[in-house]
């Protein structure tokens, strides 16, 4: 009978210990509640005294209207360059493979020009005129679509248009100047489409034969 009353008495004391904590987390929830309640009571407060007048309220909204007019005018630039470099450089690709057509005309020339056996015949001048005139056909359709050759013989080496490939001695030219072509360079309007490879010039190494022995013999 005794522990009966124990645990009677054990089990009421922790249904209040649990009654209580309910209540405790209770009056939390309420104050919390109130607490925020108060905050935004206050907010709400703040914001109508700091409520804009008419005037202020027209210059935000023009200033708004101005930001908005700027961003639109800026897509619109943007758009139009897009479109505009489409317009320009969207064969750019093709072009370029393109070049491909007066690579190999300019190949089988110097083939043909070099074979002995048809060197100083009537076929092979015949057989050049046509090669030229049908590079020649193909230099103009490029320039019609703005694609142009580079000139650059007897020009300074410009490494944003020309690619050296050799150097050739040569006193006469000043160091650095293109002497040679090697292939021909183009432009698409005043975009690089591929640079051109060439030979630049340099001065011939002069060696005193004189000196060089006197070196040697003092050197021994």
């Amino acid at each position: 009978m005794e522990k009966e009353e124990n645990l009677n008495q054990n089990n009421n004391e922790a249904e209040i210990s649990n009654e209580n904590s309910e209540a405790e987390i209770s009056n939390e929830n309420s104050e919390a509640d109130k607490q925020s309640d108060d905050k935004q009571e206050e907010n709400k407060s703040v914001e109508e005294k700091i409520e804009l007048s008419p005037e202020e309220k027209i210059n935000e909204l023009e200033d708004k209207l101005a930001r908005t007019f700027a961003e639109m005018e800026n897509q619109r630039r943007r758009f139009e360059k897009e479109k505009d470099d489409a317009f320009d450089y969207g064969g750019f690709s093709f072009a370029k493979e393109a070049l491909n057509l007066i690579d190999n005309l300019a190949r089988s020339k110097l083939i043909l020009e070099s074979d002995e056996t048809l060197k100083n015949t009537e076929a092979l001048k015949k057989t050049i005129e046509h090669f030229d005139i049908i590079n020649k056909d193909l230099i103009s359709i490029f320039s019609k679509n703005n694609i142009k050759p580079i000139d650059c013989l007897n020009k300074k080496l410009d490494p944003n248009l020309h690619q050296a490939m050799m150097e050739i001695e040569d006193d006469q030219k000043e160091t650095g100047t293109i002497v040679q072509e090697i292939q021909k360079g183009f432009m698409i309007k005043d975009r690089l489409l591929r640079p051109s490879l060439v030979g630049v010039s340099k001065k011939t190494e002069k060696k005193d034969y004189k000196s060089q022995q006197n070196k040697e013999n003092l050197d021994k």
